[in-house]
């Protein structure tokens, strides 16, 4: 039987994708505060402090001013998820920050450290969690690469590499 509308006692159809959509945004409203309706000093406050939820801390990730991105990039609390978003900023400051975080992971650095923006790249780089990853060879297998590489046999070099 369809929901009845109190008001025109019309029946209202709604598919099970628009159900799901309502569920979905009356379940954001119940669960979720309105962080996003803070003040800028209480946003700033929320991003910083290390003891602010992860979901918190996604949330105030999409604000609109650069300065609360800011500083979830530098919480060390914020979530590996929430970082690697962030890493994609189009403020350097932000990303900066991602490149800073020691929540920060490998993967994300290593996208980081070829930032266009040296202090980006810089800070990703002296980060504990960036490894570079370095090809060393003894000089027999330099050799056995070199011949391999003369001889144009380039689907054993993709195995090996």
């Amino acid at each position: 039987m369809p929901y009845n509308d109190s008001v025109s006692n019309k029946p209202m159809n709604y598919t099970p994708e628009q159900i799901s959509q309502i569920v979905l945004k009356v379940l954001k409203e119940v669960e979720t505060p309105d962080i996003l309706g803070l003040s800028y000093e209480e946003k700033i406050e929320l991003a910083e402090n290390s003891n602010t939820s992860q979901e918190s801390l996604r949330i105030l990730a999409t604000d609109e001013d650069w300065r609360v991105r800011h500083g979830v990039a530098l919480n060390q609390n914020t979530s590996q998820e929430t970082l690697a978003i962030l890493a994609t900023d189009e403020y350097s400051y932000v990303r900066c920050g991602v490149a800073g975080n020691l929540n920060t992971p490998q993967e994300t650095l290593r996208i980081l450290a070829t930032d266009k923006n040296y202090n980006v790249s810089n800070l990703a780089e002296e980060n504990p969690n960036y490894k570079k990853q370095t090809l060393e060879l003894s000089s027999v297998q330099y050799d056995a690469l070199k011949k391999l590489i003369e001889s144009g046999q380039n689907e054993v070099l993709k195995g090996i590499l």
